[in-house]
């Protein structure tokens, strides 16, 4: 919403130099349809139009949610559900996440082909570093929920939000079948 606001200013602020100085009415040509297009955008994203319901999955936490074994279908059937409920989801994995499922390292790619995702929205940390660090500055910088049952304790005085009830979406498999509490 910032950018529409300042590109409205800056074009209102253009229309009124042309209309005031003499000189400068030739720039009536290019600030008018920016005025225009600058509203435009502007009523574009306080409609919501432009906003996604972002939404960051720990991948290497979900996919040990049922059995506690570790399943890419697992995962494959969280991604569905949040999909059909009109998320755009993210999956961020540990190193080892493609080690878990097929015994071998799975990049970015090769995970975002098993999961059906553009390949923006998957992310495989590198060797060594916690997800965990990932996870948490993605969805603060989405302003988007985490899909894990992980209570992120060793993080929380840098990140006071995941205490916010519903901040962190839990789940789980009852009888085979999947919860997870999406209000």
């Amino acid at each position: 919403m910032t950018t529409p606001l300042i590109l409205l200013g800056l074009s209102l602020t253009a229309l009124a130099a042309g209309f005031a100085l003499p000189g400068l009415a030739d720039l009536l040509l290019l600030a008018v349809p920016c005025t225009l297009a600058s509203l435009w955008l502007l009523l574009r994203a306080a409609l919501g139009k432009d906003r996604q319901k972002c939404i960051v999955v720990d991948g290497s936490n979900v996919m040990h949610w049922n059995g506690n074994i570790p399943q890419i279908e697992t995962l494959q059937e969280v991604l569905d559900q949040l999909i059909r409920h009109g998320y755009t989801p993210g999956v961020v994995f540990d190193a080892n996440a493609g080690y878990l499922i097929s015994g071998r390292h799975l990049n970015d790619r090769a995970l975002a082909r098993m999961l059906g995702l553009p390949q923006d929205r998957v992310m495989v940390v590198p060797k060594g570093s916690p997800a965990d660090p990932t996870v948490l500055a993605a969805a603060r910088d989405l302003g988007a929920r985490i899909v894990s049952n992980d209570r992120y304790r060793d993080w929380a005085d840098g990140h006071p939000e995941i205490q916010e009830p519903g901040w962190i979406i839990r789940g789980d498999y009852r009888t085979g079948t999947l919860r997870m509490d999406l209000s």
